[in-house]
């Protein structure tokens, strides 16, 4: 898995690439614990080249999203999310706990 961060002005975009299972989602939480503990609450996750996502994957998703959230300081905005990985929240029942977008562009005018 890789992840590239991006950071604008007001939003972070973090971009990942390949596999978010049980051995590679404590990267991506290490890595959005690092957006959220610099005080930016404001991130677009792109997950157009997520080729599986695991509950584990979910989990890190579910936990960024209620620090975010938290006092209403910003939220996790998911954008370019593959129809398998967007079943799999729909299956877990995290699709109302999101916002979805077709492209990174409008993710970003939408924050």
């Amino acid at each position: 898995m890789d992840i590239t961060t991006t950071q604008y002005k007001h939003s972070d975009l973090v971009k990942v690439n390949g596999r978010i299972d049980s051995a590679t989602a404590p990267q991506l939480a290490k890595t959005l614990d690092e957006i959220t503990n610099a005080g930016r609450y404001r991130i677009i996750l792109d997950l157009e080249e997520v080729e599986f996502m695991s509950s584990a994957g979910l989990r890190v998703l579910i936990g960024t999203q209620k620090t975010c959230k938290r006092y209403n300081r910003g939220e996790v905005v998911l954008a370019s999310v593959p129809k398998r990985i967007y079943d799999a929240l729909e299956l877990a029942g995290f699709v109302p706990l999101f916002r979805f977008f077709d492209n990174v562009l409008d993710a970003v005018g939408s924050i």
